[in-house]
Formats: C-alpha cells, sequence, structure tokens
C-alpha cells in the first residue's frame, strides 16, 4: 500500500471533495486525522485508523492543538491536506467586508499557519507533503466569485512560495486545482436548474474527459501527491478536471 505507516491531517476531511482524500488515504494504509467544525459520520468516526477533531480553523489559536493532538496520537506527521474552505456568491459591487475576511481567513490564511504548526513534526520525521486544494478558479472565474477566485489564486502562489521555503527540510508542496467535482451541493444545483437533464448534458459536453469529477478522483491525485512516487514534484499547481479548461470555447 502506498501510504502504509504515514499519518495525515486532511482539514475538511468529512464530505466531498475531502472525504474523497480520506477514503484514499485510508485505502492506502494511512493513518488519517480529520479536522472540520462538524462532527464526522458516524462510520467514519468509527474507523480505527480515523481521529475525529472537531475545531473551526479560522481561529489560528486552534491550529496548534489540533496538530499536537494528531501527533499524541499517531506519533508523528508526514502529511498535511489543506482542503478546507468556503465560498460565497456576491457580485463585486454587493460583496461585504466580513465576507471577504472569512474566505481568506479559511482558504488562504489557515493552510499557511497549519503549515507552520506542522512543521516541526515533518523536520523530526525528515520530510513531508503538503497538498492544497485549489481551484480552476485560481486560474479562471466564474460570476459573483471575485473573493473566491482570489482565495484560490492565492493558495496557488502560496503553494509555490511553500516549496521553495520548505525544500530544504526535504517537505515538498504542491497543488490539486479541482475542476467541477460531484457532490450534494453540484447536483442540488443542477436540480435547481429549469431542465436539470438538459443542465447535466450541457455540462458534461464542456469536459472531453466525458464526464463529471468524483471526490475518489481528487482522493486518488493526493496519494501519488502524499506518496514516495511523487518524491521529485514539489510547487506545481496540478489542474484536475477532465479537460474542461483545455478545451477552447464554441460559438454555438
Amino acid at each position: 500500500m502506498e501510504l502504509e505507516g504515514k499519518t495525515a491531517l486532511v482539514t475538511g476531511g468529512g464530505q466531498g471533495i475531502g472525504r474523497g482524500i480520506v477514503d484514499c488515504f485510508l485505502q492506502e494504509g494511512a493513518q488519517v486525522a480529520v479536522v472540520q467544525r462538524k462532527p464526522l459520520d458516524p462510520d467514519l468516526q468509527a474507523h480505527p485508523s480515523v481521529l475525529a477533531i472537531q475545531a473551526d480553523l479560522v481561529d489560528t489559536g486552534v491550529h496548534s492543538s489540533v496538530v499536537n493532538q494528531a501527533v499524541d496520537r499517531f506519533g508523528g506527521l508526514n502529511v498535511l491536506v489543506n482542503n478546507a474552505g468556503t465560498m460565497i456568491e456576491r457580485g463585486v459591487s454587493d460583496i461585504l467586508p466580513e465576507e471577504w475576511d472569512m474566505m481568506m481567513a479559511l482558504n488562504l490564511r489557515t493552510p499557511l499557519f497549519l503549515a507552520q504548526a506542522v512543521l516541526p513534526f515533518m523536520r523530526q520525521a525528515g520530510g513531508g507533503s503538503i497538498i492544497n486544494i485549489g481551484s480552476i478558479e485560481g486560474l479562471a472565474a466564474n460570476p459573483e466569485h471575485a473573493a473566491y477566485a482570489a482565495s484560490k489564486a492565492g493558495i496557488h502562489g502560496t503553494t509555490k512560495a511553500l516549496a521553495v521555503d520548505l525544500g530544504p527540510d526535504n517537505i515538498r508542496c504542491n497543488a490539486i486545482a479541482p475542476g467541477w467535482i460531484t457532490s450534494e451541493l453540484s447536483e442540488n444545483y443542477l436540480q435547481s436548474q429549469s431542465d436539470p437533464a438538459a443542465a447535466r448534458n450541457a455540462l458534461h459536453r464542456l469536459h472531453p474527459a466525458g464526464r463529471l469529477g468524483e471526490p475518489r478522483d481528487v482522493g486518488e491525485l493526493a496519494v501519488f501527491l502524499a506518496s514516495h512516487r511523487s518524491a521529485f514534484l514539489t510547487g506545481e499547481v496540478i489542474t484536475l478536471d477532465g479537460g474542461r479548461t483545455a478545451k477552447l470555447p464554441l460559438p454555438f
């Protein structure tokens, strides 16, 4: 198994993309501390290789405690996955300062200071892997997503900066920029359209891969980035979108 003997801390790992990452990590033999505000599902919480930690990661004061709990339970830390995030849709004319601050705090500030908190333990282990979850909206933007797109572009830049600064410690940092990944939220959005079937077909046509992404698609890539197989890969933002951003739009 690719991650046998490794310990990972995954933020927002109880649902969506985070759950896909956690499930793949567990399948590959990792021990996983899952941090989020809400309780985990009973099946995940009962897993013998999972430590559930409830915390509001917007509060930088909890970061050291969260990391220490993971280390106390598992004896070390090899992988950090910064997945927790939030999005508020608001046009440029209407966005509020507190909404901007919330997205920047969770999407951009938290990953940096969690990386700071794990550093002593990754150095002690002789190295590690930090994986940030960015977005194709760090490369382009949807309407009313100015703050979200800014936060994701920021995490892409932070990824490169961490790779440069932490390379001497044998700590790698890469980002995954997912496109459309199926979730309860995305399914509800499609069902809210006047013709859900037509909306789904149009969405599929945007993707050369012929389908939408699944949380497990992100999880499989995260396993690679966490494992020794990506030992020479650092400072990269990997777009995972089924070819959506590679395809030029046509006017018909």
